[in-house]
């Protein structure tokens, strides 16, 4: 169809891949950045957006540009921690044939996880100190209670209740949390407490189980 004379051609949006690939990678020393300040200060109450901002070489406005606000920008941090961390092996756990040999997978990926990164700490005190953040820290963490659910129900079957497996559910996701990790790792190495969650979340199961059997 022929555009009308006198109507306004559409306005196409243009971004330039020079600039965009200069706004990704001032992103990323961002993020970098904001990593780097949690590694060092154990306190996050110290972390905001001008202090990142200083840190990264460029201006607070770039900073809120780019994430929004403080809580944008930890959640930023934990993501990019996260991927370098494994976590997003995850996906791939999920499709194992053997629900046991998944469990005890999700275990040594959370072990190296929480090892991965002294950035994690700072990232977990959060918690307390920023409750928007907070939230998307909780919301994060409810995705590994989703994750053990499906397996906990996958290698109970139908030998044992609703109640049961729920029980399992919510011991195994404390015993593979981060406070948990942090207090067994200052005694142990990170492998010695890889292999004793998983013989523990192992007794978990077992334990639900052959509740049922009785």
């Amino acid at each position: 169809m022929r555009q009308d004379e006198g109507e306004a051609m559409p306005k196409r949006s243009y971004v330039s891949p020079t600039r965009a690939s200069a706004a990704a990678e001032t992103r990323e020393r961002i993020i970098a950045a904001g990593a780097r300040l949690l590694r060092k200060d154990a306190s996050i109450a110290n972390f905001s957006l001008d202090v990142v901002a200083k840190a990264a070489g460029v201006t607070r406005l770039t900073v809120y540009n780019q994430f929004g606000s403080r809580r944008g920008l930890l959640e930023a941090v934990f993501d990019d921690i996260a991927r370098e961390g494994g976590l997003f092996e995850l996906a791939e756990v999920m499709t194992m044939a053997d629900p046991r040999a998944a469990l005890d997978r999700v275990v040594s990926i959370f072990c190296t996880f929480w090892s991965h990164d002294p950035a994690i700490d700072g990232l977990n005190q959060a918690m307390a100190t920023d409750p928007e953040f907070g939230e998307a820290l909780v919301a994060r963490n409810e995705r590994r209670r989703e994750l053990l659910t499906g397996l906990i129900t996958r290698i109970t079957e139908k030998r044992a209740g609703k109640r049961a497996v729920q029980d399992a559910v919510d011991l195994i996701f404390v015993l593979t949390s981060y406070p948990t990790f942090g207090a067994l790792s200052q005694q142990r190495s990170t492998e010695d407490v890889c292999r004793l969650l998983q013989m523990t979340c192992r007794d978990a199961v077992d334990a639900v189980t052959q509740e049922r059997k009785k």
